[in-house]
This record gives structure tokens, C-alpha cells and sequence, in this order.
């Protein structure tokens, strides 16, 4: 195999320092319960104003503002959720931001942590006001079987929304710029090639305005598709452990991760709302939120049902959220054995590995219980075992 006279002590060697490990364990319980307790307060928010009357009174208050019609009940509710949402998440956010400084991952100034949040918000009301006031208007043409083409919208929502990110929201966020040509592109590029991929571009990504961590990714998909790498990457990583980032990411294209990603998104989108359409056709949980059962305007149809119906998806993607996680962890496992595959170098995969823990300061062995219910990629640990295993084979 073609390991490195660089990596090969660390093959049979420890590959963490107890200094090391423990100061990914620390970063990990330092910030921990901010990060889950933005979650928690999130989802009881939710609850609270889905499944009382509370929801339906912020409704009609949010709506009496701007006429009180049903169309600025349910743009001026729907605006009040995303608001009251994003203030409950910020304290727990900006102390989470807070406990990443103080390990040097964060490079960005509060002003520029403030701006993102402000584009990230616009962005949400963008998309969610149009949703709701679409999805009105289904209810109100059809309060029984509303959710049979709302299922079918969000399907090709989930779709558009894949191809479209790239080229749209990327942009919002980072400026990406041609990697120049040199011996690092054309190495990419090849590899692509080798691979039977086709990538529009090379593309660096300016992560280093917020963070020191470590990434590089594909996206988009046919014409859209291109290789990002972090300008932090190409900074501080040697041109073979690039290469072995943008292989395991390539792994993902090959294995069709992003289409298939896509495919099971829009099929979820679906399938979800068809289960709100269930969930909210329930009297019991609509006298609990407020909402009057019967009536023309009743039921769904009834603006003042929008808390539920989004504390109805909150609930619903809290329960399917460690699936998902399984499911990533299965796709990025693959896209690692790829990455050890088309490079052959496993002990070079090895220190890249290592490199992105120190420089990310992850926990590389998380408890068990945290893998399975919430993250998308195996730990180090494990990645690294799995390298070695591979290369035994």
C-alpha cells in the first residue's frame, strides 16, 4: 500500500495524545448542553404554542396587526413562529459561539455572527411565508384532502431546493473563488477523472472569515456539480491529505449519496406531510391548540391551526432525527472505504484523520448514545480502526 514515511508511525503507534484526547472530550462537554438545550427549548416552545390555545391567540394577535385577513393571519403567524423561534435559539447559540472561540475555532467577529444571522433569517421567511400562504390556500379549497398536493409540492420542493443551493444559498454565506491552476488542481481534477466523474469546477470556499476548522465538500448535481475545498484545507493540509478529503467526498457522488439523499428527502417530504395532514385532522389535538373542529373555516382550514401544524413537524423530525443520523453515518462509511480505494493510502488516510480531529478539536470517541442520536459521521475513532482494518483486508 502506499502509506507515507510521514504517517506510518502513526499506524502502529497511538494516534492521540492524552492531552489531546482530552481536550476534544472538554470542547465536547463544554458545549454540549447549549447546544442541546437550544434544542430542547426549541421544541418546547413549539409544543407549547402548537398544543394550546396560546399558538392560536399569537395568531390572531400577529394577524390583527397587518388586517387581520386569513392571508395576513397566516403570513403575520407564520413570521411571529420563525421570530419567536430564532430568540429562544439565540442565547443558546451565542454561548455555544462563545465556547468555540475560546478553542480558537471561531475567527469571526460578533457583527459578523449577527449578519449571518440576519441572512439566515431572511432567508427562512423567504421560504417559509411563500410555504404557508400556498399551503392555505390548499387547505382552504380542500380542508379533508389538502394534503395530497401539498405532499406532492413538497416533494418537488425538496428537489428544486437541492439543485438549487448550491448556486443560490452557497453564495449568501462564503465567496468561492477558482482554485488557480497548479499541481493541486490538476491533482483534483484527475482524480475526478480517474474516479468517472465530471465536476464543473474547483472551487475555494473563504471559510477562514468565520472558523479554523477543516472541510472541503461536492455539491450540486450535473451541470451545478463542482469540488469546494476550505481555504483553511489548503492552508494547513499537505496536498495528499487534500486529495484524500475530496476523494471520500467524490465517494459520495459515485455512490449517488446526493441524488439518492435528494430522492429520500422529497419521498420524506411527502410522507411527513401526508402524516400532518393525520395529525392535525385530530379533535382532540385541534380544541387543544384552540382551533374550532367544525365549519367551512374550521379545522385546518383555520389559520390559527399554523402552531400546530408546526409543532406537529417538530415533533415529527425530533422522532425521525437519529434515522437519518444511521443513514448518514451508513453513507459516510462508504464514502470513506472509497476514499481508501481510490487512493490507496491508508496510512496518509490515517493522518488526515488525525489532522481534522486536532484542527476541529473533536471528541474522536464520543459516547455511544451521542453517536447513535445524533451524529452524521462516525468518530475518529472508528474511521481510523476502519482504515486499518481495510488495509489488513
Amino acid at each position: 500500500m502506499g502509506s507515507t514515511a510521514e504517517s506510518e508511525p502513526e499506524v502502529g503507534g497511538p494516534d492521540f495524545t492524552p492531552e489531546q484526547l482530552a481536550r476534544g472530550r472538554a470542547l465536547r462537554r463544554a458545549q454540549l448542553p447549549w447546544a442541546l438545550g437550544g434544542r430542547v427549548a426549541g421544541l418546547a416552545l413549539t409544543l407549547l404554542l402548537g398544543l394550546t390555545p396560546a399558538g392560536a391567540h399569537l395568531v390572531t394577535w400577529a394577524g390583527g396587526l397587518f388586517g387581520g385577513s386569513r392571508s395576513a393571519r397566516v403570513l403575520a403567524g407564520a413570521a411571529a413562529l420563525v421570530l419567536l423561534g430564532q430568540l429562544v435559539a439565540l442565547p443558546f447559540g451565542a454561548r455555544v459561539r462563545s465556547v468555540r472561540q475560546a478553542y480558537g475555532l471561531v475567527t469571526q467577529g460578533w457583527r459578523g455572527w449577527a449578519v449571518d444571522l440576519l441572512r439566515g433569517l431572511a432567508l427562512t421567511l423567504l421560504i417559509a411565508l411563500p410555504v404557508a400562504l400556498g399551503l392555505y390556500a390548499l387547505t382552504g379549497r380542500s380542508p379533508g384532502r389538502w394534503w395530497l398536493p401539498a405532499a406532492a409540492a413538497a416533494a418537488l420542493l425538496t428537489v428544486g431546493f437541492s439543485f438549487l443551493f448550491p448556486l443560490v444559498v452557497e453564495p449568501l454565506f462564503n465567496r468561492f473563488t477558482p482554485l488557480p491552476a497548479g499541481e493541486l488542481r490538476d491533482a483534483l481534477l484527475g482524480l475526478a477523472e480517474r474516479d468517472g466523474i465530471r465536476v464543473r469546477d474547483v472551487l475555494v470556499a473563504d471559510a477562514s472569515r468565520r472558523t479554523t476548522a477543516l472541510n472541503a465538500y461536492v455539491s450540486g448535481l450535473g451541470a451545478t456539480r463542482r469540488i469546494v475545498a476550505y481555504d483553511t484545507l489548503l492552508a494547513t493540509a499537505d496536498p495528499r491529505e487534500v486529495e484524500l478529503v475530496v476523494a471520500h467526498e467524490l465517494g459520495h457522488v459515485k455512490h449517488r449519496d446526493v441524488l439518492v439523499g435528494t430522492v429520500l428527502g422529497a419521498l420524506g417530504a411527502a410522507v411527513a406531510v401526508a402524516a400532518l395532514g393525520g395529525l392535525t385532522g385530530l379533535p382532540p389535538l385541534l380544541s387543544a391548540a384552540g382551533v374550532a373542529v367544525g365549519g367551512p373555516h374550521g379545522g385546518i382550514a383555520d389559520p390559527r391551526s399554523l402552531p400546530l401544524l408546526a409543532a406537529c413537524a417538530t415533533l415529527l423530525s425530533a422522532l425521525t432525527g437519529p434515522l437519518r443520523c444511521a443513514a448518514s453515518r451508513r453513507m459516510e462509511t462508504r464514502a470513506d472505504r472509497h476514499a481508501l480505494e481510490l487512493t490507496d493510502d491508508p496510512g496518509q488516510f490515517i493522518a488526515m484523520q488525525r489532522r481534522l480531529a486536532l484542527t476541529n478539536v473533536a471528541d474522536v470517541d464520543p459516547p455511544r448514545v451521542l453517536q447513535l442520536l445524533f451524529a452524521t459521521h462516525p468518530s475518529t475513532a472508528r474511521r481510523i480502526a476502519a482504515a486499518r482494518a481495510w488495509r489488513r483486508g
